[in-house]
């Protein structure tokens, strides 16, 4: 079955992520590997014009500085057809739904609505304005976050009574608009088989 395409407003992404279809009861490593697979299940399910190999991650929200290494409960690629460097756009969505508390996703349309005088605005365009908006550094000094990305494909995962993020998934590999939606109609089916 095929994704639905997933909202390109901001404020709706984030009620969204935050409303009680998205909230976990509870999360424990069972939840991690549920999820994981049920993902995994998903995206080999995709449609071939949706379908790529994918990478998988699930991490607490431990901090990573300091020497505190990261968590991660799940991770595996789809099948054959990852690229290391599909574990570089993970570790980025993970950073950027941790810093600031949303999806990747969501933090790419608050990017997009900040340049509504832009009529379709380049991909170029809206990274140099998220680095700018931010103050967020480059070792180039160019317009490309190192550390962060505003592609989708990272997404928070909160729990009833629970303050903050408990958790971090991220897929990375298909198009960024089903990296995202693939995560969040997934969630919202964990989530509705806890209750």
């Amino acid at each position: 079955m095929a994704l639905a395409a997933p909202s390109t407003d901001a404020q709706v992404l984030i009620a969204e992520e935050s409303s009680p279809e998205q909230t976990f009861r509870t999360f424990t490593t069972e939840t991690a590997w549920t999820l994981g697979n049920a993902l995994r299940t998903r995206i080999l399910s995709l449609p071939s014009n949706q379908r790529k190999p994918a990478l998988i991650s699930i991490a607490l929200a431990t901090a990573t500085s300091g020497g505190v290494p990261l968590h991660v409960l799940f991770q595996s690629a789809t099948e054959s057809g990852t690229v290391p460097d599909n574990e570089n756009w993970v570790r980025r969505k993970r950073n950027t739904v941790l810093r600031w508390g949303v999806s990747s996703w969501a933090m790419r349309q608050k990017t997009v609505g900040g340049l509504r005088l832009v009529t379709g605005a380049s991909a170029d365009q809206i990274e140099a304005a998220f680095v700018k908006k931010y103050a967020i550094p480059s070792a180039n000094g160019g317009a490309v976050a190192d550390e962060y990305a505003i592609h989708g494909g990272g997404y928070p995962i909160r729990v009833k009574g629970v303050e903050g993020i408990v958790a971090v998934v991220v897929v990375s590999g298909l198009k960024q608009e089903d990296d995202h939606q693939v995560v969040a109609e997934t969630v919202r089916d964990i989530v509705a088989q806890q209750n």
